[in-house]
């Protein structure tokens, strides 16, 4: 999938964006709440995140990149809700994009890319937690159907205060 313009190429991970992949989402864990994982991963222990994530099948991984020069502008993925059996039909979603990437709709492409690939997955719900306050996340997630459902309060300890999560579902 490409933008209008061509400017930005969406596509399946690949082995060869794990570096990008692990620095884009590093940058997440360090600077903002938008994660609550608290510690930089190494590329070596972001990959087992990575090859679970494969082409096909409900966990998917969406990559976009600029057309020109191949740079990782960022991701979507959809990865098991729970690890129960019962939830094999649900999926838990995120998109991250790179902090000087942001309002160029990359966001919008990474999530339509996402969506198309689980159309025939047979999957029935899709689920976003949302670390508050976060406008951004909560107007792409509601562009793509999300609704509230409900919130975790002060589920997330970082940077020293309590964060609550907004949670989000999407009928698939």
């Amino acid at each position: 999938m490409a933008s209008d313009d061509a400017e930005v190429q969406v596509r399946p991970g690949a082995e060869g964006d794990l570096v990008a992949l692990t620095d884009l989402y590093n940058h997440y864990v360090r600077e903002t709440a938008v994660t609550f994982d608290t510690t930089p991963f190494t590329p070596a222990e972001r990959r087992p995140w990575l090859l679970s994530h494969p082409v096909d099948g409900p966990h998917r991984l969406m990559v976009a990149t600029d057309a020109a020069s191949g740079r990782v502008l960022g991701y979507a993925s959809s990865s098991p809700f729970r690890v129960k059996p019962a939830y094999a039909t649900s999926v838990e979603t995120t998109v991250y994009v790179a902090p000087d990437a942001g309002r160029r709709g990359i966001g919008t492409l990474l999530y339509q890319a996402l969506f198309d690939a689980l159309a025939d997955e047979g999957l029935h719900r899709a689920y976003a937690g949302i670390a508050q306050p976060n406008a951004a996340s909560t107007r792409l997630h509601e562009k793509f159907g999300f609704r509230y459902v409900g919130t975790y309060r002060e589920v997330g300890h970082k940077f020293g205060r309590w964060w609550d999560v907004a949670w989000h579902e999407k009928e698939l």
